[in-house]
Formats: C-alpha cells, structure tokens, sequence
C-alpha cells in the first residue's frame, strides 16, 4: 500500500484530484436482465469480496457492480491508507464531511451506471462507509445535484443501506423542501436500511438518526430493519431480507 500514500505527500487537493478507483467487479445475471445495482465495499475491503457475497444471492434478473474504492490516507486510521470511498474522521453529529470526495465516488458510481439499458431499473447499495456512500447517492438524486451542485442524471430505483449512516445530512430538510421536484423524488425513492443494536463501530444510533434526517427530509418510503445482537456484519438472514425486499420493490421475477 505504500506507494500509493507517496503519491499522496504533495497536498490533499492535488492528491484529490489523482486518485484513482480501484478494479471492478461485475457479476452478470444468470436470467433476465431486469435490474443493476451497485454494490459498495465498506473501509479497506474491496470490489471483489463484494462480488463473491452478491454471486451467492438467488436474484438471478440482477446484475451487480461492484467496484473499488480508492486508496487514500484515512483520518479515523491516524492516516494511513487503505480503500475508502471518502476521508472519515470520528463519527459524530456535526463533524466535518468530506465534501469533495463523497461528490467524486458519487460521481464515479453514477456513471458506472449510465450506461445500463433504459428499461433496467437501477439502485445502489453498500455496506457500512459503502451504505454512507449509497446514502449520499440518494440525496444527489432527490436534489437532481452533487453537493458541487454538478447535475446529477441517474434514476434510482433502490436504495440499501447496511450497518450505515448518512453524511453530507446539514440542511437537507431545507434544501429538499425548497424543491417541488426534489420533493418530489425523495418520496419515490425506496430506501432499506439495516443496523445491527450491537454494532460497536458504527453504533445503531447513527442508523436510527440518519433514518430519521431522511424521513423528515421527505424519504417517506424508507424502512430501518434493527437486528438483535447484531455487531458491524452481515448474517444471511440479513441478506435474505434484502433479496425480498429487491424481489418486491423492483417487480423482479424472484428467484424461478
């Protein structure tokens, strides 16, 4: 990993600029093709451990893109660098965000999708910082804008969040709500979140807060599922839930 923390010494905005994602990893479906969702890695895993955990999943109209994050230096890891999809320092209610890297994976992830057939519905999920990172996506659709206020023109039809939170969350209600359109969208959108009441990393409480800062928002088609005893992973029956809830909200034909 050390060359890439090298080419990262000459000053955060420049090495902003020149990180580069990592490899991608597509699993097609075994059917029709009726849907493609991302799905995004949590701190320093990668695109392929993604891909391996969605092969397994009965949703063969799906096909799933898992790309990977850059490297860069982390805050919450005294700066040492490993993938991640923007720099995150403690989690806290009004920490900075990094504003400027949530916009360039949000960006990057969008267009890995806008290429897909236009009668594929498309979602994005992830992970812990990959779920933050789906999050984001989902208030860049509602707003129809990156937080640069670039357009942003992908139409989410799902959104999942596992064991995450919500960054860039400072004024969305507003913001949302001076937007008939922005409004408009929030309230289409389908969003399931999943949080574990024993996660020691990312605590329950960020999940149940963001589920809130969004509802208000106007994200009134968002379900948090809590899950006892859980910490900061995933179990099966977690994912089987999350197939069901696929399989219902995008009209998928299951798993036949």
């Amino acid at each position: 990993m050390s060359y890439a923390h090298s080419n990262m010494s000459s000053g955060s905005r420049t090495a902003r600029r020149t990180l580069e994602f990592g490899r991608t990893h597509v699993v097609k479906p075994k059917g029709k093709h009726q849907a493609t969702i991302i799905w995004l890695h949590g701190l320093s895993d990668n695109g392929l451990s993604s891909s391996q955990l969605m092969e397994s999943l009965p949703l063969p109209n799906i096909k799933w893109i898992c790309p990977t994050a850059p490297t860069r230096p982390v805050a919450v890891l005294g700066g040492f660098p490993c993938t991640a999809w923007f720099d995150v320092g403690e989690l806290s209610e009004d920490g900075p965000d990094d504003s400027e890297g949530l916009d360039a994976s949000a960006a990057h992830i969008a267009n890995l999708l806008s290429t897909e057939p236009p009668d594929v519905k498309v979602g994005i999920g992830g992970f812990s910082m990959g779920a933050a990172m789906a999050l984001y996506s989902a208030t860049c659709f509602a707003m129809g804008r990156y937080g640069n206020g670039n357009l942003y023109n992908v139409n989410l039809r799902a959104v999942i969040g596992l064991s995450g939170w919500l960054p860039g969350s400072r004024n969305l209600r507003s913001k949302i709500e001076a937007s008939h359109e922005a409004a408009r969208r929030a309230a289409s959108l389908p969003i399931f979140l999943c949080h574990g009441n024993c996660d020691d990393v990312v605590p329950y409480k960020y999940g149940e807060k963001s589920a809130q800062c969004l509802s208000s928002a106007g994200f009134r088609y968002l379900t948090l599922k809590p899950y006892e005893g859980l910490g900061h992973y995933t179990i099966p029956r977690e994912m089987d839930e999350v197939c069901n809830w696929l399989i219902s909200r995008l009209g998928l034909e299951g798993s036949r």
